[in-house]
């Protein structure tokens, strides 16, 4: 009976196998279907020079490495500040908690390429000069940071409150309690949304074109104004900001499958 019952599994989990590998199949070819024909639309329509796409394209993808360079420091920044506001926002004392709101409203509530010119443009004119690589990190970090700390906090609160009562039961301190049981119980819950945010910023990245940052979107206006042929560098700077975010989100899913693998495999032996 028991061999009967583990061939009939393996034989289900056969049939789903084949069926995931013919859908995966078939979304690939969709997917290459609709590539192709936008290629086609592309090359057909709007002239496309190879010649000069040959010339610009290497000068373009120079801008990559800074591209991710001020994101992954921005993302950073994001991060603390928003582990900050979200223990502010939390907190008993009406100052912290009025500061973080404070930040968190301010900073959502005005537009983002407004900030970035305030520390580009407006510090100057009080003696205050910044790079503009410092320009875009503090402007995005502080950004996204506080979006991610409404994030942080719904997290911290997603903990259920049975964890705070068993580890006061055990004597732990309330802060010994954060670090040991809720923060990392949080942590998993967040860090998709840090994934997601890091790939959303590496697109706003590119309005620190604005100040002069020579990152992706700012070569491409450079070579395709001197050109007189923006349209084409403009979609050379798309395929790039489309690529990143593909293999971005490829690494985030993973990362989220890896950390939910805990719970399936709680869920098989349940």
């Amino acid at each position: 009976m028991q061999t009967d019952a583990q061939q009939l599994a393996a034989a289900v989990a056969a049939d789903e196998a084949r069926r995931s590998g013919r859908w995966q199949l078939r979304f690939r070819i969709v997917w290459g279907a609709i590539v192709a024909l936008l290629i086609l639309f592309i090359g057909v329509s709007l002239n496309v020079e190879i010649g000069f796409i040959s010339t610009a394209a290497p000068f373009i993808l120079q801008g990559i490495g800074l591209t991710l360079l001020v994101s992954s420091v921005s993302i950073v920044l994001a991060t603390i500040l928003a582990a900050i506001g979200a223990l502010g926002r939390l907190s008993r004392s009406a100052l912290l908690n009025a500061i973080a709101s404070f930040y968190v409203s301010f900073f959502r509530g005005t537009p983002l390429i407004l900030q970035l010119l305030f520390w580009y443009l407006a510090l100057p004119q009080v003696g205050i000069v910044l790079d503009p690589v410092l320009c875009a990190i503090f402007a995005l970090g502080m950004n996204y940071g506080a979006y991610m700390t409404e994030i942080f906090r719904a997290g911290i609160q997603a903990v259920p409150l049975g964890q705070r009562e068993a580890a006061a039961a055990l004597g732990m301190s309330s802060r010994t309690a954060f670090i040991r049981i809720i923060a990392p119980q949080a942590f998993r819950i967040i860090v998709p949304a840090i994934g997601n945010d890091f790939v959303a910023m590496l697109k706003d990245s590119a309005l620190a074109s604005t100040v002069s940052l020579h990152e992706i979107l700012w070569r491409a206006q450079n070579i395709g104004a001197q050109k007189f042929k923006t349209l084409q560098t403009f979609m050379i700077a798309a395929v790039v900001y489309w690529v990143l975010t593909i293999v971005f989100t490829a690494v985030q899913n993973r990362i989220e499958r890896r950390l939910s693998a805990g719970d399936r495999n709680r869920e098989v032996k349940g």
